[in-house]
């Protein structure tokens, strides 16, 4: 196996589903495939980073993914602290984006696209230490543009809340 820690140059195969992640079925599928596997919430995570890269940047690891509910980890390392040795705003709000993302893909019928539009984060403490975001997406109707709202909170690994986001989502049939 290669060296390479990118998910796409280690399984040529999952190559394929790179343009195909952001299909509900595809996502739920591949998660499927991975779940069980050692580091398969890793690797779940880089596909998701190499299909939108910023997010890779923060080194997601999916703990749960389900038909409109997800938990997503962030691990505490250098490169996610600010100056006060906490995590940074913009990786928190970075961590959210993706959970909230991943939930609305997840529960997208087919045929279906989706964008996000707006994004608040509420900061309640310092964050410190691996963070874990979770969200729960609304019932979407199948082939109707709408916008929905969605929350995810980050908890620390004692379960304390250190930030909670609002985000918008545009969802509308996917246009070829």
């Amino acid at each position: 196996m290669p060296t390479s820690t990118n998910a796409f140059t280690a399984f040529p195969a999952l190559t394929s589903l790179k343009n195909r992640l952001a299909s509900a079925e595809t996502l739920r599928r591949t998660w499927n495939l991975l779940r069980h596997a050692p580091g398969g919430g890793v690797l779940m995570g880089q596909l998701l980073g190499n299909l939108a890269p910023y997010t890779g940047t923060i080194r997601p690891e999916i703990l749960t993914l389900e038909e409109g509910y997800v938990r997503v980890r962030m691990r505490d390392r250098r490169a996610v602290r600010n100056h006060l040795s906490s995590v940074h705003a913009i990786a928190l709000m970075n961590l959210s984006e993706a959970t909230t993302g991943v939930t609305m893909i997840s529960a997208m019928p087919e045929g279906m696209r989706c964008i996000i539009t707006h994004l608040e984060m509420d900061y309640l403490k310092k964050a410190r230490g691996s963070i874990t975001a979770e969200c729960r997406a609304p019932v979407i109707v199948a082939g109707e543009r709408r916008e929905y709202d969605v929350q995810a909170d980050l908890t620390n690994e004692s379960g304390e809340v250190v930030a909670r986001a609002r985000a918008r989502w545009l969802l509308g049939p996917a246009t070829h």
